[in-house]
């Protein structure tokens, strides 16, 4: 009992000091206007919510909602306004710099007058992003039946998802998805391993919620059963049968949580579908890089590994080489793609009910092009954390070769969800590589595995010598 009572002590203050640990990160960063980045997309619709009860489309109509009702819409998942409104609610402070916030926006008053306040909602996303690495830590310690695991993995994960600080201290998805997204791993291993059915309950059903935070995690409504009916093929032996009802069981558990949504917008905004405008935005996007030359594709892999590629890349090449990929370029793939798009939802008002033409031409013209500017794109987007993924990388690939080669197969199976993800944002978005979060979960595992690892081969090594130097005194 009392072993047990110090194992728990000493998860309970690793946790809290991974949650101090990202507290800190999050709000030694520099104060942020709320209008900057992204974050009125999610501001909007909370006001929205807050004055009319009305979940808009926030910036993406042509309603100015500080002077009348905006129309229902369903551009944006909701969670994440869901939960900026919920704290608008027990936080008048923060009601206030909203309201504020926005009324500027829309030119209504001076945004020099409206405070900069955001502490509440920072403190939250510490709190998600604490969570998320605690999942991974747990994961760890399941993928590798070692109790060391939780902490090296959990440790690691910790100084990944600092690394985005700088993200997270902006009010957006990316703390909530990353939490949910990382209980979802969990039980989705958890699944695995057992083939109980109730682990396939919460994987549908965290899931659900990941979906409705950023929509593009419904490809995995697709790729999950997929993993899992491989996984269960290959490996789960006479268990097999239990995989098809937990199979059965994370669809249905899928659809029940994912379903209101679904019929609210149906009801409300005459769509009973998951959002609008959001996939055809990206795609036209996307689009652009299909004009990628043959010396940008190429220099495009030096080029994205963080901190070290730049620097060779400019040196060897020339500043210019590959200055497309830039943000903040007006001649750059995003700002082109971006561009057009709005040169279209100008002309005709929507995206949707065009983008089949869009798409049907750009891949009669470009479909090869397409594919193969994956490939960069992909690259470009493993790199989280940017100089954190440089050492993480290797170490990961190094556990993978020997999980292949020893038949262990939750350390790969782990990581596939992860690289889907990869995937379908080279196919349809841009190679920004906050959209891939989600791998700081098995880069930490594996690189925490292949770290243990040489810590036992190094500790064996040096023993015999340590004996054999006491024989001789």
């Amino acid at each position: 009992m009392a072993g047990k009572l110090a194992h728990l002590g000493a998860r309970i203050v690793f946790a809290a000091g991974v949650f101090c640990a990202l507290a800190l990160a999050i709000l030694s960063r520099p104060d942020k206007r709320l209008i900057d980045f992204d974050q009125s997309f999610y501001l909007t619709i909370a006001y929205d919510l807050d004055r009319y009860g009305v979940f808009s489309n926030g910036v993406f109509d042509s309603v100015d909602s500080t002077v009348e009702v905006p129309p229902p819409g369903m551009f944006f998942a909701p969670l994440y306004p869901l939960l900026l409104v919920g704290l608008m609610q027990f936080d008048r402070h923060f009601a206030d710099t909203v309201r504020c916030t926005i009324e500027a926006n829309e030119k209504h008053r001076d945004l020099d007058t409206c405070e900069i306040y955001a502490l509440p909602m920072l403190l939250i996303h510490a709190a998600l992003a604490a969570l998320g690495v605690l999942a991974i830590a747990r994961t760890a310690e399941i993928v590798v039946p070692d109790r060391r695991m939780f902490y090296a993995a959990g440790l690691l994960a910790t100084l990944g998802i600092a690394g985005e600080a700088e993200l997270l201290s902006y009010l957006m998805t990316e703390s909530l998805w990353f939490s949910l997204y990382c209980m979802l791993m969990l039980t989705f291993v958890l699944a695995l391993k057992t083939a109980r059915t109730r682990y396939f309950v919460g994987a549908g059903a965290l899931l659900g919620a990941v979906c409705l935070t950023r929509p593009s995690f419904l490809v995995l409504a697709a790729a999950l059963p997929a993993i899992f009916g491989v996984y269960a093929y290959w490996f789960a032996g006479e268990r097999r049968r239990s995989f098809l009802r937990g199979i059965a069981a994370f669809a249905g558990i899928f659809l029940v949580v994912v379903a209101p949504w679904v019929i609210r917008n149906g009801l409300s905004v005459g769509k009973p579908g998951f959002s609008e405008e959001y996939g055809s935005a990206a795609l036209v996007e996307r689009f652009t890089y299909n004009d990628m030359t043959a010396r940008e594709f190429a220099l495009a892999f030096p080029a994205c590994i963080p901190v070290i590629g730049p620097a060779v890349v400019d040196r060897l090449f020339g500043e210019e080489a590959v200055h497309r990929f830039a943000w903040y370029r007006e001649d750059g793939f995003f700002a082109v793609g971006r561009a057009h798009r709005m040169a279209l939802v100008a002309s005709h008002g929507r995206l949707d009910p065009i983008i089949g033409d869009l798409l049907g031409a750009e891949m009669a013209r470009n479909w090869w092009r397409h594919l193969l500017t994956m490939l960069p794109l992909g690259w470009c987007g493993l790199w989280v954390s940017s100089l954190w993924s440089v050492v993480m990388i290797p170490l990961f690939a190094s556990a993978v070769v020997v999980a292949a080669r020893g038949r262990k197969p939750l350390l790969v199976f782990h990581a596939l969800p992860g690289f889907v993800m990869v995937a379908l944002h080279a196919a349809v978005a841009n190679h920004y590589s906050r959209y891939n979060l989600g791998l700081i979960g098995p880069f930490s595992v594996g690189a925490a595995w292949t770290l243990l690892r040489m810590a036992d081969i190094m500790f064996r090594a040096v023993r015999p010598l340590g004996a054999a130097r006491g024989v001789g005194r």
